[in-house]
């Protein structure tokens, strides 16, 4: 019996030995590191100013929201236009989607107008504010630009869910929110100031352009 007893003793103290040393040497191996995930995004790069984008791309699709729903005089009386069909709501969806989508482009870091457009800011009768200072002021308070940027994507929103359940009447009032949250953004980055001296400026502005603009059927030659 001392025999075994003494052999069942070695064969005890063999196996915690043997497990001492296999984590001994399992951690003597860490794992490799796995490599890091590729980024799904890379940089943004922006092919056009604001001024551009705002032009070719924000405007026209706002329009399938702000010309959805009006009322036009003709010279058989007045005329009311309103989404009917399929067809008339997919327009309005395809604005929707393209304004809340393409709002956030506006996050990305760009010019505010092409090289060398300096707005219509120079002269006495300046009524607007140099890329510059657009710049200066947005870089001022990023909160008030990113929170412009949401008031314009909320209003998209809002216009799809109209689109979902087909009521005219929203839509309606829907384009005057897009309307008013256009017209707040452009009067806090774009012009310097609506107050009493920027109206007459304009005014200035649009009488020139009208003296420099003959109306449509005027002839060369002044009549006695």
């Amino acid at each position: 019996m001392a025999r075994r007893s003494d052999s069942l003793l070695v064969s005890c103290a063999g196996l915690m030995v043997l497990g001492v040393l296999i984590p001994a040497c399992s951690s003597s191996k860490p794992a490799p590191a796995q490599p890091p995930a590729p980024a799904l995004w890379g940089d943004f790069k922006p092919v056009v100013s604001v001024k551009e984008l705002m032009r070719y791309m924000i405007d026209p699709v706002a329009d399938n929201i702000f010309n959805a729903v009006g009322t036009v005089v003709t010279k058989n009386g007045m005329v009311d236009t309103m989404p009917t069909t399929d067809e008339d709501w997919e327009k309005i969806q395809v604005g929707a989607i393209s304004l809340a989508e393409g709002a956030y482009l506006l996050k990305v870091p760009r010019p505010f107008t092409p090289p060398g457009d300096l707005n219509n800011s120079t002269g006495p009768d300046a009524v607007e504010l140099s890329p510059a200072a657009i710049t200066a002021k947005v870089e001022r308070d990023l909160v008030e630009w990113n929170a412009r940027i949401e008031a314009l994507r909320n209003v998209a929103l809002e216009v799809l869910d109209i689109v979902k359940r087909k009521d005219a009447k929203e839509l309606s009032a829907a384009g005057e929110d897009l309307d008013r949250v256009c017209e707040a953004c452009h009067r806090s980055y774009w012009y310097p100031g609506e107050d009493a001296d920027f109206y007459q400026k304009l005014n200035r502005r649009l009488q020139d352009f009208r003296q420099q603009s003959p109306p449509a059927g005027r002839t060369g030659t002044q009549q006695k």
